[in-house]
């Protein structure tokens, strides 16, 4: 019976720990790309909500408790309009906004009789988080379908479309993930 030389269990635990670095590093690469791509996908099903959300809520917008016109605010990102949002009977005024990378929504109970909107009690709402749009988030239609420019937005708008780009690190593949949803507007009936 042979047994081994120092010099060959040098060399065996060499390669050992050399094939033992290997496999840790293909663990842990593993482990960090699945933890991307979920943090990704989760990304992504959280901007799909807050557009249907957003969606359905102007699609369902109307006056102001105090009057005012269905449509307050018309940037390429912002939007402000009139809407019941939490169901409960009175019309909230909502607006949605990028700041930074997020995608918020500010609400603003009506108060009082008459009506009126205090900007101090807007609660505010994270919809999307590592939102990377350069294009507009909110593109704005007349009832034939042109795109219009913002002087004539806020009393011409019929439809609208909203517009997200999602990307948890645009520095690593995935690409951008976009998102896009159409609303028309229903309760519009009086001219601005």
């Amino acid at each position: 019976m042979k047994a081994f030389t120092l010099a060959e269990t040098i060399i065996v635990i060499l390669i050992f720990t050399l094939l033992m670095g290997m496999i840790s590093s293909f663990v842990i690469l593993g482990y960090r790309t699945q933890s991307y791509t979920w943090q990704q996908s989760q990304a992504i099903e959280e901007a799909r909500k807050g557009i249907e959300t957003m969606v359905r809520e102007i699609r369902s917008a109307r006056y102001g408790e105090d009057g005012a016109y269905v449509i307050w605010e018309t940037q390429d990102y912002e939007f402000g309009f009139f809407s019941d949002v939490d169901r409960d009977g009175d019309i909230e005024k909502v607006r949605y906004f990028l700041d930074g990378e997020n995608l918020k929504k500010g609400v603003v109970e009506p108060v009082g009789i008459p009506a009126t909107y205090p900007t101090t009690s807007e609660k505010i709402f994270i919809i999307s988080q590592y939102v990377r749009n350069s294009p507009p988030i909110f593109r704005y239609f007349d009832k034939t379908g042109n795109e219009l420019s913002p002087p004539a937005r806020k009393k011409d708008t019929k439809m609208m479309e909203v517009f997200l780009v999602i990307n948890v690190d645009p520095n690593r593949p995935p690409q951008n993930f976009e998102l896009e949803s159409k609303a028309q507007i229903r309760n519009l009936k009086k001219e601005y």
